[in-house]
């Protein structure tokens, strides 16, 4: 029996309850019917349940999805999906530079290898619970995080009670890397890439959808994604792609995609934001979209030359709209950052607020931590990605998320680590285009080339 992840009617209710909450909507009358016809809860770490659903219950489910979407929501006016309305509401807009500034190809070899390395780090521990973390790393004598993970001297208890992604655990632990092996945070780089050379910095959300059409193969896509992708091939257009039966639509899938925007529009984060917003909106609305501008805004701010990451924090948030769920957030767990010297208490923190009410691939809870992650280590390499990576949820966007940015900062691959690097043997893994095999000094160039073009 096929279970296509993230795509089930029936496993995608209870998903958009818990995101009606969250929105400002009111569901309870709809849960309650759902509850009634046998209706489950969404899987909590899976993406379908294990049965299939009765055609009753799957065509409940398509209906109540439906009239969920339909829901008025108490938070429309402080959390807009529009740009314009976006920036009315960001009284620190940033203004754009009165000249375009260059950045170095070297930095943006580091920033792709930061951004591979965080990855790396994060793949085998991806859907784990932070209990599990901290155990495999410390019974591997690796904590804090100084290393790729290992199972080498790890009991088997631990690695019974705690195992690995199961996806990753072949190709991402310090024994078996052998490059850097394929992954979404890296696909959707690339992708972009494509949508910038071939419609230029001025491409369309319907540009990034025909990329994804002809270039994205459906089973490397997820969540919002999947479903976006769905929508299109069932003739839906954007940005109608993002709302239509996606209840995965702030999860965290645009801001895995937001830092070529950032490496190609170097101190211009306003500009980096607009483009991270016409990508973001084929699969996501409000705090979905605004971690996307926010990463692309602090990436841009670091390629222009801004070596202070509390700096570049800073400027992120001035694109996000500052009542909104996500400023909230993040403003919050940099204040931790800064109060705690143990980052764990600022992890246990954020877990205590987030956990119970988020899924662990919420873009919310997972751009709080990255900020935290940066805040706590100064923009040091090192000790940002294993800090967000040893914070949970989403661990290898996260550590990919923090890499990228630390490493722009360290300014060229040489300021990396080679412990770190050295595994990667300077080769992607892709099912992308023809950039399988490529390496990062090659995608620096490419990136550089477009964040040259007028």
């Amino acid at each position: 029996m096929l279970r296509l992840t993230w795509v089930q009617p029936e496993d995608l209710v209870g998903h958009e309850l818990r995101q009606a909450v969250q929105d400002g909507r009111e569901p309870s009358a709809i849960a309650a019917r759902w509850a009634a016809a046998g209706g489950r809860e969404a899987p909590q770490r899976a993406g379908a349940s294990p049965r299939r659903a009765s055609p009753y219950l799957r065509l409940l489910a398509e209906d109540l999805l439906d009239e969920l979407a339909d829901l008025p929501s108490r938070l429309a006016e402080e959390e807009p999906t529009d740009l314009e309305r976006i920036r009315s509401l960001c009284p620190e807009w940033p203004q754009a530079p009165g000249a375009r500034r260059a950045v170095r190809v070297a930095a943006l070899e580091a920033a792709w290898l930061g951004r591979a390395v965080g990855c790396l780090l994060g793949k085998p521990v991806e859907k784990l619970p932070l209990d599990g973390i901290r155990a495999l790393a410390r019974a591997a004598g690796n904590w804090p995080l100084a290393d790729y993970f290992t199972a080498r001297g790890v009991p088997p208890d631990v690695l019974a009670a705690h195992p690995w992604n199961r996806r990753s655990a072949g190709t991402s632990l310090a024994e078996n890397i052998d490059g850097m092996p394929e992954d979404d945070d890296l696909n959707y780089p690339l992708l972009n890439l494509l949508v910038l050379q071939r419609h230029g910095r001025h491409f369309t959300t319907t540009d990034v959808a025909r990329v994804w059409l002809d270039e994205l193969p459906a089973g490397r896509t997820f969540t919002a994604e999947r479903l976006a992708y769905r929508n299109l091939l069932s003739g839906v257009e954007p940005p109608l792609t993002a709302r239509r039966r996606n209840p995965f639509r702030e999860w965290i899938g645009a801001l895995i995609r937001a830092d070529v925007h950032g490496w190609t529009n170097p101190g211009d984060p306003a500009a980096a934001a607009a483009q991270a917003h016409r990508d973001a909106t084929l699969t996501h609305t409000g705090n979905g979209v605004y971690a996307a501008m926010f990463a692309a805004a602090v990436i841009a701010t670091a390629a222009g030359g801004t070596h202070d990451v509390h700096a570049c924090l800073r400027t992120g948030l001035t694109v996000v709209p500052p009542r909104s769920r996500l400023a909230r957030a993040v403003t919050h767990a940099v204040r931790l950052a800064h109060a705690h010297e143990d980052f764990d208490t600022v992890v246990d923190e954020l877990h205590a607020t987030h956990a119970a009410t988020h899924h662990w691939v919420h873009a919310i809870p997972n751009t709080a931590l990255v900020a935290a992650a940066l805040t706590h280590a100064g923009g040091d390499f090192t000790g940002s990605v294993r800090r967000a990576v040893s914070g949970g949820w989403d661990t290898d966007s996260n550590g990919a998320f923090a890499g990228g940015v630390a490493a722009l900062l360290a300014g060229e691959p040489a300021a990396l680590p080679d412990h770190w690097t050295a595994p990667l043997k300077n080769r992607l893994a892709t099912s992308v285009a023809d950039f399988d095999g490529t390496g990062f000094d090659t995608l620096a160039h490419l990136t550089h080339r477009e964040a040259s073009r007028p």
